[in-house]
């Protein structure tokens, strides 16, 4: 995709899922990367493979709830190459538990992650992109793309009832994005992806939760969920990254305080 090659991107929850798929898409299209995630070793063994692939990838462990470590992945990126272009707010976690089981240590540490890990990880993000050249000419300064979720649109289907706090959060980072867009604007866009049954770890977890609450065989949740995506498949990480590239690209200049579906068509509008 024109215009990606050499940009300055940060990644966040880079070590598996989609932050990796993410990493994975951008270093391909020629992007210099700083990744980072809670777990270091997981986020240097997806750097060391982009770099055994010639691609331009370091690391670090950041825990995204803490502003100096959200702004320790800002610095080193313009440490080592001048500037940050893009910063993808990836990091997040997932729980499923009854709503009335739920305790303020789970509420707690599902906000913190998901919602006040992509506020300090845009905030840094955005005090760079502020004092840096425009990317080009007539460019933004700089591009921030929050990795939201469906579970944050209005509607829901069972797992509602075992993913509150999820969906309470992902709401919050669609509303975030809007928020920030009309701040930074037009200096900085802000926008958000929101993928739908992406086939990954997590899901795979909360597969194995839910069917537990249930009492269904292991992997039948996931069975059913993939069976009304009209698309036919489960979503995978390049379908995600697919956006992200686009969301970077000269191409999406003009949009800011968008949130877009990814899903496979579960969800029009």
């Amino acid at each position: 995709m024109p215009g990606l090659t050499g940009l300055v991107v940060a990644i966040t929850g880079a070590g598996q899922g989609i932050g990796r798929g993410l990493a994975q898409a951008f270093a391909a299209q020629g992007a210099r990367l700083v990744l980072s995630d809670i777990d270091g070793p997981a986020a240097e063994a997806t750097a060391a493979a982009l770099r055994a692939a010639d691609a331009e990838a370091m690391a670090l462990r950041v825990d995204v709830r803490n502003a100096d470590e959200a702004a320790a992945q800002v610095a080193t990126a313009v440490r080592h190459f001048g500037r940050l272009d893009v910063m993808l707010c990836n990091a997040g976690i997932m729980q499923l538990k009854p709503l009335l089981e739920l305790d303020a240590a789970d509420w707690d540490r599902m906000l913190g992650v998901n919602v006040t890990g992509s506020f300090l990880t845009l905030q840094a993000a955005a005090r760079q992109m502020l004092s840096q050249s425009p990317l080009a000419e007539g460019r933004p300064r700089g591009k921030v793309i929050q990795i939201a979720s469906i579970a944050g649109r209005p509607g829901a289907a069972a797992i509602a009832s075992v993913i509150a706090p999820y969906r309470a959060s992902k709401a919050a980072v669609i509303s975030l994005t809007q928020s920030a867009a009309i701040t930074l604007a037009p200096h900085i866009t802000v926008n958000a992806i929101c993928p739908g049954l992406v086939d990954t770890d997590m899901w795979r977890a909360m597969d194995r939760d839910w069917t537990a609450l249930q009492g269904l065989p292991q992997g039948e949740a996931w069975r059913q969920r993939v069976a009304g995506v009209p698309m036919g498949r489960p979503q995978t990480p390049q379908d995600v990254a697919g956006l992200a590239l686009f969301l970077a690209s000269p191409a999406a200049d003009y949009m800011t305080g968008q949130s877009i579906n990814i899903d496979g068509g579960l969800m029009m509008s």
